[in-house]
């Protein structure tokens, strides 16, 4: 029981509503509210001592602590005070002049011949859904007065909280700290009454209005999850955390820098919207550290092929026999390869070879106008066949496994449809890395695909040919924006921090380009219309059909995926006509899929094919700890356990065109 509890229990008797609405926010122990004896004498007390509302920390004389229950004083507080004004001066003049610059930058990029642009649909698309979120609770004025009675009460509470605490009081928080919210990891959130005050309130706030999203009745499932992003990209952006004034951290920063931070900031803003053509591309990572095939991308290898739309890669031996079954690895073009290749320890490139494998990687082009016109049949005939038939010129095998990633792995479905159409069995087993063939469910990605939206977007891709790479990087980002987007605004723009190496948010900006043709004719047909899952889907003539596809298929999902759901992935897999063995691993997109085992990270779960409902696998599923690759490992290699001496790249039909990770990947989006 709390201190407060104990001095004023008759209070406890009289929370009502407020008190339940604070223990749905997660309060371990709910706040009670002062007698009229009580608070007449804080009301004394803190018109005494204090002033009458919550207020930036100021410097004083030193004084007599009140005592254990007193607020702990912010630390360092003398350098919020301390001011060297030529200093100040001189950088203000280059904030000043670094700002412009950035505003040079961002107009520079605007096209006035845009009839709409997307960000213009990205606006009218948030006006209509959240509006319909409001005419819910408007349309009757008595449960909009309860719903903002509920907020008014709870930043009532905090208020009064605020107040004791300036008056001396250790009083519990009415919303507790979360220590896995980093942006109010800073010790003054809590230590000072102010910053404490800003935290509460905000958060406060930003779990009602998530909550009025979720109570509206009557909206769509697809309106009530764009109305879920909009609420939270909104919340994240309006954070006290993200501004200079608000954020005691930064406040601190900026007087001890005397502003240089800013300067330094802004100057990297500039930079970024440049490299962005106007557009922001937020840096997540000091690029000048790395270096493809040398830090990144470096298992060894050649590239063997090279057409309009690919590079096909052989990489070399590290075993004197291989199974006679060679693996094509088919990865997204929305991103480069070498999320499959990052360095030796992460790589399932080099892990795979080392397992025996003779590995194939189809490396994307990175696409200019030129191959404005390439869309899903390019891809499937000149890069997932046609890598089937150099494979056959190399090793002399005919039979191949294949694999792929995401919308790799969609392409990859549809052309073993395709093939399955027109008798070519050349994949003799696949294994689909978080991929989706049944968009009915199709994740947070699915928010960004509407008529509008397309009409938008189609109109800039006719003017270049192409998606630009920034843009698919850009909303990934949204996705996460506290972790993707304003930890950077605030470490880069602010602070003046340039971020760390990291080698797998350098691969996350390394972003690419798509065609105008593929991309429109993916998100039409996949994310809006849903054509391959209801059997509508028409390549090259073909209409495709999954129940067609008999060859063994491996399906591995990861549980906290939300650009491929688990949940979507699983109902996609039954639409197979053979054996299916899913699988389902920890974490997410990325770390789920790229686990090693040397890492011993995570868990999978294992149980049989994709039959009844998702939530009943689960619960019958069978948990390992670690990795899933050896898993998987078993499972491909009992199919074919033929072996031969080792294949170096080049020892057949073809000769060698460069070393790997080729040139494809080297060209910038």
């Amino acid at each position: 029981m709390s201190a407060n509890q104990d001095q004023d229990p008759a209070a406890n008797r009289k929370r009502g509503a407020t008190a339940a609405k604070v223990s749905a926010l997660g309060k371990s122990e709910t706040p009670v509210k002062p007698s009229q004896k009580a608070k007449n004498k804080a009301k004394k007390k803190t018109a005494a001592k204090k002033p009458s509302a919550p207020s930036a920390p100021q410097k004083a004389a030193p004084a007599t602590p009140h005592g254990a229950g007193a607020p702990a004083p912010l630390a360092n507080q003398e350098t919020f005070v301390r001011f060297d004004i030529e200093a100040i001066a001189d950088n203000m003049a280059q904030l000043v002049d670094e700002g412009r610059k950035a505003l040079a930058a961002a107009i520079g990029g605007a096209n006035p011949d845009e009839t709409r642009s997307e960000l213009a649909a990205s606006v009218a698309d948030a006006t209509k859904t959240l509006g319909a979120v409001a005419e819910y609770w408007l349309s009757k004025p008595e449960r909009a007065a309860v719903a903002q009675a509920d907020l008014y009460s709870g930043l009532s509470e905090i208020w009064r909280q605020t107040l004791r605490r300036y008056g001396g009081e250790n009083v519990a928080p009415i919303v507790p700290s979360d220590l896995s919210d980093k942006r109010f990891s800073g010790p003054e959130w809590n230590e000072n009454p102010f910053f404490d005050w800003l935290r509460q309130s905000y958060l406060l706030a930003s779990r009602w209005a998530g909550d009025m999203v979720e109570s509206a009745e009557g909206l769509d499932p697809q309106t009530k999850a764009r109305a879920v992003f909009y609420t939270r990209l909104i919340s994240s952006a309006i954070s006290p955390s993200n501004f200079v004034p608000t954020n005691p951290e930064l406040l601190r920063a900026t007087m001890d820098a005397k502003g240089e931070n800013l300067v330094r900031g802004l100057k990297m803003l500039a930079e970024d919207i440049s490299a962005g053509g106007g557009v922001l591309k937020i840096r997540q990572s000091a690029d000048r550290k790395f270096e493809l095939g040398v830090d990144l991308a470096n298992t060894p290898g050649k590239v063997i092929w090279r057409n309009d739309v690919m590079e096909l890669i052989q990489y070399e031996p590290t075993t004197s026999e291989v199974y006679a079954r060679p693996l094509l690895i088919t990865p997204p073009w929305i991103n480069k390869f070498y999320v499959l290749d990052l360095n030796p320890e992460k790589s399932f490139v080099r892990w795979a070879v080392e397992q025996g494998f003779t590995v194939f990687i189809i490396s994307w082009v990175n696409p200019d106008e030129t191959k404005a016109t390439k869309g899903f049949e390019a891809y499937m005939h000149e890069g997932v066949l046609t890598a089937l038939d150099v494979i056959e010129k190399a090793t002399g095998e005919r039979k191949v496994t294949a694999a792929g990633y995401c919308v790799g792995g969609t392409l990859l479905a549809l052309t073993l449809a395709y093939m399955a159409a027109t008798g070519d069995d050349r994949i003799d087993s696949v294994t689909f890395f978080a991929t989706q063939v049944d968009f009915s469910d199709a994740g947070d990605l699915q928010i960004f695909v509407d008529e509008a939206r397309l009409a938008a977007l189609d109109e800039s891709m006719a003017r270049t040919g192409y998606l630009e790479g920034y843009k698919m990087a850009n909303a990934f980002n949204m996705l996460r924006p506290n972790e993707l987007i304003w930890n950077y605004v605030v470490n880069n723009y602010m602070k003046g921090v340039e971020p760390a190496a990291f080698d797998l948010l350098y691969w996350n900006s390394d972003s690419t380009r798509i065609p105008r043709a593929n991309h429109s004719f993916y998100l039409r047909s996949c994310y809006l219309e849903n054509r391959l899952a209801r059997g509508e889907m028409v390549i090259d003539g073909v209409r495709l059909n999954l129940r067609q596809v008999k060859a063994p298929v491996f399906e591995i999902a990861t549980r906290e995926d939300h650009i491929a759901p688990a949940q979507s992935v699983f109902r996609g897999a039954r639409f197979f006509g053979g054996d299916v063995t899913f699988v389902l691993g920890g974490s997410g997109h990325i770390a789920g899929i790229i686990n090693p085992p040397s890492k011993d990270k995570y868990q999978y779960w294992t149980g049989g094919p994709p039959k009844g409902a998702f939530e009943d696998w689960i619960k019958k599923a069978k948990e390992t700890k670690g990795s899933w690759w050896p898993h998987w490992l078993a499972w491909v290699t009992a199919q074919a356990l033929k072996k031969v001496p080792a294949r170096q790249p080049g020892g057949g039909k073809l000769k060698i065109i460069c070393d790997a990770p080729g040139e494809y990947v080297r060209v910038k989006g």
